[in-house]
């Protein structure tokens, strides 16, 4: 295809639409790849995929490749599903969870999310689902951005005791965050410090990306 070549020399935009929940959602041919972009940062493939790779490398594939369910909140293009079912060799159910259907359809189109069998898309607020789920993970991947903002709740202690609560013996937490000022250095340590240290191991990656920061908690009772 000629406009994969020539991303490899110009980054070549072949789609770009209005969503209500992302307010643009753009996929880019980017040397030799399509990547899933918003209006101001990489929402699926290219540096994303990079920097959780990097954070389920470190939980380690073989540890992965044994777990029986996955929950992943944030799935935009759906990336890091890509990466634990062709890279890893994952066999176990993965269930994801996002709010923006008009992402899952563009997802569906470009990248055939729904072509991966093992995977379950739920169209609802992460935060709904947590509180009401009655399953227990093995993995949870929190990648919930709406273009370079966070939502609050995310690091607040009721819903991270929830997410800790939904975990397995052994289980862990891929946390992926963004810094852009010294607040939210100040934000990721005090959520470090509001995990029990008694039941949950809890550890900042060294960056790869200037403005992604790993944190990955593990229950370690």
């Amino acid at each position: 295809m000629i406009q994969k070549i020539l991303s490899h020399i110009i980054p070549i935009k072949i789609f770009k639409k209005k969503s209500a929940r992302s307010k643009t959602i753009e996929i880019t041919w980017t040397n030799g790849q399509l990547v899933l972009d918003t209006e101001n940062t990489n929402y699926s493939y290219g540096s994303l995929q990079r920097i959780l790779r990097y954070g389920l490398r470190n939980i380690g594939y073989q540890n992965i490749k044994k777990m029986d369910h996955i929950l992943l909140l944030g799935v935009a293009g759906g990336s890091v599903v890509k990466t634990i079912v062709d890279e890893i060799a994952y066999t176990g159910k993965i269930t994801g969870i996002e709010i923006d259907s008009e992402m899952i359809q563009v997802a569906n189109k470009y990248f055939k999310l729904n072509e991966i069998k093992q995977l379950e898309i739920v169209i609802e607020d992460a935060f709904e689902f947590v509180l009401k789920t009655k399953y227990k993970y093995d993995l949870i991947i929190i990648d919930i951005f709406e273009d370079i903002k966070m939502p609050n709740f995310l690091f607040e202690d009721f819903f991270s005791r929830h997410i800790c609560s939904l975990l397995n013996t052994k289980g862990f937490v891929l946390f992926n965050t963004m810094i852009l000022d010294e607040s939210h250095n100040i934000r990721n340590k005090k959520y470090i410090s509001g995990i029990d240290s008694e039941k949950f191991m809890t550890k900042m990656l060294p960056r790869i990306e200037d403005h992604n920061e790993l944190i990955i908690i593990e229950k370690i009772v």
